[in-house]
C-alpha cells in the first residue's frame, strides 16, 4: 500500500522519528529540529560516532541498538534511510498502524525551491551524478551534489542554500518518494540488481526505478537511454506529461543525445546544439559515452554555455572504483572495479577491455544474479576467473569449463596472489565483482581500496 507524504502546514508539535542514524537519517533528524518538530532518531545498529557528536550538538533524542516502539508508534510521520528494507518488523508495524513512511529525499524536498537534477539508473549513475555536478559548478552554478554520493539533501537544505541540486537515487531512495519532484530526471537503464530487495521479481524492481518520472509537468524534462529494452517496454505501459530527450549510440528519429557518422557527439536540445569529437569526451568506453551524453543533456536544459559544457565533458577526472587504472606491474596492468556490483556493471567494463588477456576477479554477496549476460564476452577476452568470497559456488558452477583457468580463493589477499601468478606482461586484472561487498569487506569502497593497497604492496 502507497502512503502519502503528511505534510502538514505547520510544523509546531508534529511529532518526526528518524530510522537511520547514517548520513541520511541524521540529516533528515537536523532539518525536522531546524523546522520545530519533535524529533526522536532510533537505530537497531551502531551509530557513528560524528553523527552522535551532530545530534548531541542539535539535543536530538536517539537510541541506538533498539528500537522503542512506544516512541516510535507516536509519530506523526516517519523518515526511513534507503537501507533499511520495507519489510523488517518495523516497519510493518509502523505501516500496519497507518504512519506515513517517507524518504529523506521526499522531507528535503519539501523546503526548497532549488531545481532538481535527479539521476538513477542500475549502473553509471555516480558517474553521470558527478559529471553533471562537474560541469555545472565549473560555470558557475551554485549546486549541490546530494544523495547516494555528496552528502545529505535534507543537511543542505538545513544549512545551506543552493539554487541547483544534483541527486544520485538508488531504487531504494525512489520507493518513499511521493509528492517530490525532479526538474529534470534521466534514467540510465534497467537490468537485474538487487532483486533480493524486491521478492525476485524484475519488475517490482522496475516500478522501483521509474517513480523518477512521478509527478513530472510539462514543464519538466525526461533523459532516458531509448534502446535500453526494459526501459523502451516500460515507456508503453506508463505516461509522463514531461518534455522527453532520449539519447542513443547512433542518430535515430527523436534522439537528442548521438554520436554522428564523423564519430562527433551530437547535442540537441531546443536551446542548445553542440558537437564535439567523442575522442575529446574525458570517460572512454561505450558506457561512459551515455553517462556524458545524459550529463550533456542535463546542462544543457539549464542553459549551461556550449564552450563550459564541452570543457568539463573534456576534462572530468572519473570515479574512483569505477575503471580505476591501480598499477603497471611486471607488464600487467590492475584496474580496480570495486563498484561493479551487478553483472550488468560488469559487462560494461568487460566491453572496454582489450580483446584478451584479461583476469577476472569475481565474487562477493550475489544478489540473485544471471552471468549468462556477461558469457560471451567472458570466453572472448577472459584468460582466466579468480573467485573471491565466502561462497564461490555459483561462479565455479557457471563458469567452469567456459575459461582456460578458474581459481577458487577466500580473501583479497590469495585473489590477488593468484591474479599475479595466472597473469603474464600484456594482460589486465580486472577487479569487477559483479556482486555486493558484504560478504568479506565493509562496502565496495573498502574492497576497492584494499586491492589498491595490495597490488600497491606487490610493487615495492
Amino acid at each position: 500500500m502507497e502512503y502519502p507524504a503528511n505534510n502538514t502546514s505547520s510544523s509546531l508539535g508534529h511529532r518526526l522519528v528518524v530510522l537511520g542514524g547514517g548520513e541520511s537519517g541524521v540529516g533528515a533528524a537536523i532539518l525536522g529540529k531546524e523546522k520545530g518538530m519533535e524529533v526522536f532518531l532510533s537505530d537497531m545498529g551502531t551509530i557513528a560516532p560524528r553523527y552522535r557528536r551532530m545530534l548531541d550538538e542539535e539535543g536530538i533524542e536517539w537510541e541506538e541498538g533498539t528500537h522503542t516502539m512506544a516512541r516510535i508508534l507516536a509519530a506523526d510521520e516517519v523518515v526511513k534511510s534507503p537501507g533499511i528494507p520495507p519489510t523488517v518488523p518495523v516497519v510493518k508495524e509502523i505501516l500496519a498502524n497507518g504512519i506515513p513512511v517517507i524518504s529523506e529525499i521526499e522531507f528535503a524536498g519539501r523546503y526548497t525551491d532549488a531545481k532538481m537534477v535527479c539521476i538513477t539508473g542500475s549502473n553509471g549513475k555516480t558517474t553521470t551524478t558527478l559529471l553533471t555536478y562537474h560541469i555545472l559548478r565549473n560555470a558557475g552554478i551554485n549546486v549541490g551534489l546530494a544523495g547516494n554520493v555528496g552528502r545529505s539533501l535534507a543537511l543542505q537544505v538545513a544549512r545551506e542554500h543552493h539554487d541547483v541540486y544534483v541527486i544520485e537515487l538508488s531504487s531504494f531512495q525512489l520507493e518513499n518518494m511521493y509528492d517530490f519532484k525532479a526538474n529534470i530526471a534521466v534514467l540510465l537503464n534497467i537490468t537485474p540488481d538487487h532483486l533480493d530487495r524486491y521478492e525476485y521479481q524484475m519488475q517490482n524492481y522496475i516500478n522501483a526505478k521509474f517513480r523518477i518520472i512521478r509527478n513530472l509537468t510539462p514543464q519538466d524534462a525526461f533523459i532516458f537511454w531509448e534502446n535500453d529494452p526494459v526501459i523502451s517496454s516500460q515507456m508503453k505501459q506508463v505516461a509522463t506529461e514531461a518534455q522527453l530527450f532520449p539519447f542513443a549510440e547512433r542518430h535515430e528519429p527523436g534522439v537528442a543525445a548521438y554520436v554522428d557518422d564523423e564519430d562527433y557527439l551530437i547535442l540537441d536540445t531546443p536551446a542548445t546544439k553542440l558537437r564535439m569529437p567523442r575522442a575529446e569526451l574525458s570517460l572512454n568506453g561505450l558506457h561512459n559515452l551515455y553517462n556524458s551524453m545524459a550529463a550533456g543533456l542535463s546542462a544543457c536544459l539549464l542553459d549551461i554555455r556550449k564552450e563550459d559544457i564541452r570543457k568539463a565533458l573534456s576534462d572530468f577526472e572519473g570515479v574512483e572504483h569505477r575503471l580505476e587504472f591501480v598499477e603497471e606491474i611486471n607488464g600487467v596492468r590492475y584496474i580496480n572495479d570495486s563498484k561493479a556490483t551487478n553483472v550488468n556493471s560488469c559487462w560494461y567494463a568487460l566491453e572496454s577491455m582489450p580483446q584478451s588477456g584479461v583476469v577476472l576477479m569475481l565474487g562477493g554477496k550475489d544478489k540473485g544474479n544471471d552471468y549468462t549476460e556477461i558469457e560471451p564476452l567472458v570466453r572472448e577476452k577472459v584468460k582466466a576467473i579468480v573467485c573471491m568470497g565466502k561462497d564461490n559456488s555459483k561462479l565455479l558452477d557457471f563458469f567452469s569449463g567456459k575459461v582456460p583457468a578458474i581459481a577458487d580463493t577466500h580473501s583479497l589477499s590469495d585473489a590477488v596472489a593468484a591474479c599475479a601468478e595466472i597473469a603474464s606482461a600484456g594482460d589486465t586484472v580486472l577487479l569487477s565483482p559483479c556482486c555486493a561487498s558484504f560478504d568479506l569487506f565493509k562496502s565496495y569502497e573498502d574492497r576497492g581500496e584494499q586491492f589498491k593497497e595490495a597490488v600497491r604492496k606487490m610493487k615495492k
